[in-house]
């Protein structure tokens, strides 16, 4: 069984580290920026607008529709903001240097207007099914959509066989599980086996009510969790206030740097810095690999203009806010330079920092927490994909499926965890590649459906974002 794992530990670590560098992370880098041109840099210049509708879009109303657009928005926060930003970022740390969160950063900048483009896509093309319900997103577009038809559907099947393969055995399920196992076992001394039961039974529960459940239960804890991982990790940059600009200019300098400036490890290149912080940044925050455009489809509303601005928030939230304090608490806290990595060196940061055990505490609640919303965010996903593909009859066994493999995730540790996030970074590269493909031919119709919505707007011809 060990030869087995090895093989296969040998083989994803392989494919992981040629599928992303450098084909991925130059088709992600000029499609955000390509989005950020025609789109004239909505994520900067309607930011504000993005903050207004995305507090807006919590109210209910009776627009065609299965959730809010902030249940749409939580609901996708819910399976971004996840261990990627605990584990995600002290691994791209760890094996990229310190410059790596310069490249999560940007992923961020730009990939807001590629999540922007994304969601406005999954609504405009959504389709109502004949149970009454809203399905849509990217396998959906780029068959209804695309001018090539033989193309569109090929890119369709490729990216539902992609979603499922990552909502199953990637970021989204086991890569999940396994940070909460790990978490809960080293703090609290419980057996890996009980929390995959648990952690299994509790999925099971969520997921028999479907999105509007998972959206419900999302509303409730994605706000709560953020707020206090937040609220601590502004403790400890509060505390180390003067060591700020000091990390600042370590993590730029080391961006463009083959050797860390200020207790770093050397050897990190600079490739090492973009590969790392752009596949742990696209793994945090989702954008480009076209999965917040399921949600997006299922929200409220007509305009897919406003559904997609609620959504890039989305982005923002996750990595310009939560991957940045866990990149200053890490990185203040000095351990980058040691061999702890993962969970474990995200909690000893937050430990070194608040000065008191509960840190480490406090860290794997919230494990548990972020873990556990995305484990629900990632089924509704991978349950689209197979709806999809085989129809209405596959939702059932596919949720059976994915509450399984809940539990391998977490019993799945020791050397053999790298596993887990390599398939997280193949599934993560292999959603991107026909999503950003679809993205590039269809950025006319983004372009006209954004000019058409924010005239409307501008000059008072909406009397709600949304189109309720």
């Amino acid at each position: 069984m060990e030869s087995f794992l090895d093989q296969i530990l040998y083989w994803s670590e392989t494919i992981a580290g040629h599928i992303w560098w450098p084909a991925v992370i130059m088709m992600l880098g000029a499609t955000g920026i390509y989005m950020s041109f025609l789109t004239k840099f909505i994520q900067i210049r309607r930011l504000g607008l993005a903050i207004r509708f995305m507090l807006k879009g919590r109210s209910k109303s009776d627009a065609q529709g299965d959730i809010t657009p902030f249940q749409a928005l939580m609901t996708a926060l819910a399976a971004t903001v996840g261990n990627g930003n605990i584990a995600g970022v002290a691994t791209a740390i760890a094996s990229g240097g310190p410059g790596a969160p310069f490249w999560m950063w940007m992923t961020a900048v730009f990939g807001m207007a590629t999540k922007y483009s994304e969601a406005l896509l999954g609504l405009k093309f959504r389709v109502l099914m004949p149970d009454g319900t809203y399905s849509g997103g990217t396998m959906y577009f780029l068959r209804d959509a695309l001018k090539y038809k033989k193309l569109g559907k090929v890119l369709a099947f490729w990216f539902s066989i992609a979603v499922i393969l990552m909502a199953t055995f990637g970021s989204g399920n086991m890569a999940q599980s396994n940070s909460i196992a790990l978490a809960l076992n080293s703090d609290f001394g419980i057996n890996f086996f009980i929390t995959g039961f648990t952690l299994a039974f509790l999925c099971g529960i969520v997921l028999i009510g479907g999105v509007t459940r998972i959206a419900e239960v999302s509303d409730k804890l994605v706000p709560s969790m953020i707020i206090l991982y937040m609220g601590a990790a502004l403790y400890v940059i509060i505390v180390n206030i003067r060591m700020i600009p000091e990390v600042f200019i370590t993590v730029i300098q080391c961006a463009f740097t083959t050797e860390a400036v200020a207790g770093g490890v050397i050897g990190h290149t600079v490739k090492e810095a973009m590969r790392y912080g752009i596949s742990r940044g696209t793994l945090s925050n989702e954008s480009g690999i076209g999965s917040c455009s399921i949600p997006a489809a299922a929200a409220r509303g007509r305009e897919a203009g406003a559904q997609g601005l609620v959504a890039m928030m989305g982005t923002f939230i996750d990595t310009i806010i939560v991957c940045s304090m866990t990149t200053f608490v890490i990185l203040s806290s000095e351990l980058h330079a040691t061999d702890i990595t993962s969970t474990e060196l995200t909690k000893s940061a937050f430990a070194s920092g608040l000065g008191l055990e509960w840190g480490g505490y406090m860290v794997s609640v919230a494990s548990f927490l972020f873990g556990f919303t995305t484990l629900i965010g990632w089924s509704y996903y991978g349950e689209q994909g197979a709806r999809f593909l085989f129809g209405q009859i596959s939702v059932k066994p596919y949720r059976i499926l994915f509450c399984v493999f809940v539990f391998f995730g977490a019993v799945l540790q020791g050397k053999y965890l790298q596993i887990v996030w390599n398939f997280a970074d193949i599934g993560n590269a292999l959603m991107a590649i026909p999503n950003l493909i679809g993205l590039v031919l269809l950025g006319k119709v983004v372009k006209d459906v954004t000019d058409d919505y924010l005239h409307r707007w501008d000059n008072g011809l909406l009397k709600s974002p949304f189109g309720d």
